[in-house]
């Protein structure tokens, strides 16, 4: 996958995101998963971005985990909010946030992983 496509998939899933969290019920629960939401999938979206300009391979790397870390919360955010029934828009949407979050979710595993086995190949030359 090329590295602009995955920053137009982090992007996309940002904004599908939106469209989730302006369908959400009003109530605390809803109001507070969506916050939280909100923040933690565009986050990824960010922090790609700096990861592609990062300083140094343990930079690109923490950066890289922080998306990591961001796409975990947000898949747990989009369980609580469709296990909790607070989701009032289209269920397809909901499903295919998750399924985008999950499939990101591997991207930056095997993305970090490989960066370290690089990095470690490098180092035993």
């Amino acid at each position: 996958m090329k590295t602009n496509d995955l920053e137009d998939r982090i992007i996309d899933f940002s904004v599908l995101i939106i469209s989730i969290c302006n369908n959400l019920k009003t109530n605390y629960a809803a109001n507070y998963y969506g916050n939280q939401l909100i923040r933690s999938s565009g986050s990824p979206a960010l922090n790609y971005g700096e990861a592609r300009s990062a300083e140094s391979h343990k930079d690109f790397v923490h950066k890289m985990s922080i998306c990591l870390k961001e796409l975990r919360e947000s898949f747990n955010c989009l369980k609580i909010i469709n296990r909790a029934n607070l989701y009032s828009g289209n269920q397809e949407n909901l499903e295919k946030a998750l399924d985008e979050n999950n499939q990101l979710i591997s991207i930056f595993v095997a993305s970090i992983k490989t960066s370290k086995n690089n990095n470690s190949n490098l180092k035993n030359r």
